[in-house]
Parts: C-alpha cells; structure tokens; sequence
C-alpha cells in the first residue's frame, strides 16, 4: 500500500515535468522563431501558414533598359549683374515718380522727374561758355594776323591762344554734363532752359524697390529705384547627394511652380556648385530658355531631369527594402528559409531599381511579393 502511494507521487511527478518540458520546449520554439541565433543574424523562417499569409513570390536579376528621373527643388533668383540700383546724376528734390513696386518698365521710359536750380545753373553756364568761346576764337583770330604783321606782341598772340583753348575744354567739360543728365547741348539756347532732369529705365523689366517719395531732397550717391532685368533670371536647385553625379551643365530640364504644375517650361543647368551643403545637397543653377513672367523672384519651383538611358541590371521595385538608409533584397534559400542581403542601388523608375555589381546575384532566387514582410519579421526578430 505504502509502495503503491510512491508509484503514484513518482509517475505524477514525471507527468508535470514532463509537463513543464513540454511548456519549455514550446516556449523555446517560439523564441527562437523571433529572436536571433548566433550565425543567423540575417535569415528568417516562415511556416507554412505564414508563407500562406505573405504571399511569397520570386523573381531573378534582370536586364533593363532605365531612364532615371531626377526630381528637383528650389527658388527662382536674379543674377547680380541683372540687379540694377539707379540713382540721380546730380542731387534734387523728387517732382514726379512715374512707377510702382513690380511695375514692368521699358528701355528708355522716364521713371522719376527731379528738380533743383544747380540744373539751371549748368545749362547758363554752358551758354555763357559757348559765347565767351566765340569771342574768343574771333578775339585769337585777330591777334594771330596782328602778329603775322609784327603789329602785336607773340605773348599777346600766345595769351589769346590759351583763353580760347580754355574755354574750349570748358565748354566741352559741360556738354558732357549736360549729356549725362539728359540735356541735349546742341538744341539748348536761353528759350529753353529747364530746371528737371528725368530719370530714364537703362533696361527693360521690373521694379523691385522705391526707395523715395516725391518732394524727398536727394543726393546723387542714394539710390532711387532697385530695378531687375528678368534676362538674369535663374533657377537655384538643390540636388541631393544620390543624383550629384548624375546632374550636369548643359542638360535640359522641366521647370514648374506649385500653383501650376502642368504647366512646365524648358531651361538648362549651366552650373552646378561642386560641393556637398551640410544638409546633404549641392546647388545647380539653370536658366530658362525664355522669359517667363511667371516666374518672379523668391519663388519656390520645381524641376525635372530626364538622366539618358542605359542597359543595366535591375530588380521590380517590390523586391528592394529599405532599413537605416541601406537597401536590402532577399534570397530564397529554399525550405522556407530566406537570407537579407545588402545591395547598392542606382537609378530607379517606376517599375525597378538599378542594382549595382549585381554579379553576385546572378541565378539566385529572389524575392520580389514579400519582402517588406520578411524584413518587417526579421525586425522582430532582432527585438
């Protein structure tokens, strides 16, 4: 009866651990389904019914024909030799201003009207100069033929000589005033003097600042007007390190706004700044193939590449992860087992990526339905 008490506490005993071992067993299954393994860091098993569940499919390496798609961003900017500050020649009080801020202007077009008597002044001075010459040159005359005859002294003749030479630099001096303000020397006599000068547009563009108001006394270093001439338009672009090398002076490129894109204009990079920003970019500058006043400067654009095609090797676009900025594909080992492998990749479409020396890929099964899925395991796995 004792023995019998014993042989039943024993076989319990070896039923719950046999029991707990089961449980153990079991646990340890599952953990080593989602926790790594010394040497098997980069593969992942699937059961059947999670092979059922993902929907595993394979593809191979293949040749492609690719045409890559550069995609660009950036602000519409005016070349400093287009910026122009116009200030008046001589100082005055401001009569008229004939523009507005953004106002498109013509070569030529009178922008400003500027008052002072300094104006008035000039041109007396000039007809006072060109009346002295005349008497001079008259005055000159007469004493050169009085010395031919010995009836007049050489220093008399030599005296008469430099008055007239004087004011002939003199009144040269102030037709290159009155030119430079806009007064034509040829037509002036004393019916038409004026005291306003204009302000003429060197180019043809837009305003971009005023920075008086009428009535305002100016000097002749302030300026007046910030023009820009939209022929120094450009197209500042960022491009990302990836497409560095794939960007060049001289390719043509699609350019449009946010407001409108559908509508693209063409351009051309003519430069691209050989350095890396500290946000990861370098800058190319394009142009427009022709002036677009839709495009105004501060505003933010768009931008196409079409990089030529080339042969290559790809795979469909589904078959390459990404995890921590390095790009990974899967190779079907067979039995349900699956190993992460690191690829570089090139350029892409919408359909497949560029892998690069993809050699090593050749006749290997990989997988292209799932494989977000396989790295979203092997993930969980690492966890």
């Amino acid at each position: 009866m004792h023995f019998k008490k014993i042989s039943i506490y024993y076989f319990a005993s070896v039923l719950i651990l046999s029991s707990c071992s089961g449980k153990k067993e079991e646990e340890k299954t599952v953990y080593e389904n989602t926790k790594f393994t010394k040497g098997n860091e980069n593969t992942v098993h699937l059961t059947e019914k999670q092979i059922q569940s993902v929907g595993v499919s394979t593809t191979s390496i293949q040749d492609r024909n690719m045409e890559k798609l550069v995609r660009l961003n950036g602000k519409v900017e005016i070349a400093p030799s287009h910026i122009s500050s116009v200030s008046s020649i001589m100082g005055g009080h401001i009569k008229s201003i004939n523009v507005i801020n953004g106002s498109h202007f013509s070569k030529g077009q009178v922008l400003a009207v500027v008052e002072d008597p300094q104006f008035i002044q000039l041109q007396q001075d000039y007809l006072v100069t060109k009346a002295q010459l005349e008497a001079a040159r008259l005055n000159f005359n007469r004493q050169k033929d009085l010395n031919t005859s010995k009836a007049s002294s050489d220093k008399t003749m030599q005296t008469a000589q430099a008055d007239y030479s004087t004011l002939q630099a003199t009144l040269k001096g102030l037709e290159e005033k009155l030119r430079i303000i806009g007064i034509s020397a040829q037509g002036l006599h004393t019916g038409n003097i004026r005291s306003r000068i204009n302000t003429y547009a060197p180019f043809s563009g837009f305003v971009s600042r005023i920075s008086v108001n009428n009535g305002q006394y100016i000097n002749p270093a302030d300026t007046l007007f910030e023009l820009i001439n939209p022929a120094g338009l450009l197209l500042e672009l960022k491009v990302f390190e990836n497409d560095v090398n794939d960007v060049k002076t001289g390719q043509e490129i699609l350019v449009y706004n946010n407001q409108k894109p559908d509508v693209k204009s063409n351009a051309k990079i003519v430069s691209v700044v050989p350095s890396i920003e500290n946000g990861g970019s370098a800058t190319a500058v394009a142009k427009l193939s022709s002036v677009n006043p839709e495009f105004v400067k501060g505003m933010y654009i768009n931008a196409e590449v079409n990089i030529s095609s080339r042969n290559t090797q790809g795979l469909p676009n589904e078959a390459v992860v990404s995890y921590e900025n390095k790009n990974y594909v899967f190779e079907d080992l067979g039995k349900s087992n699956y190993k992460m492998i690191p690829v570089i990749t090139g350029i892409a479409d919408d359909q497949f990526t560029e892998i690069l020396k993809a050699d090593f890929l050749q006749n290997k099964k990989i997988v292209q339905k799932g494989a977000y899925s396989l790295l979203m395991m092997l993930k969980n796995k690492a966890e």
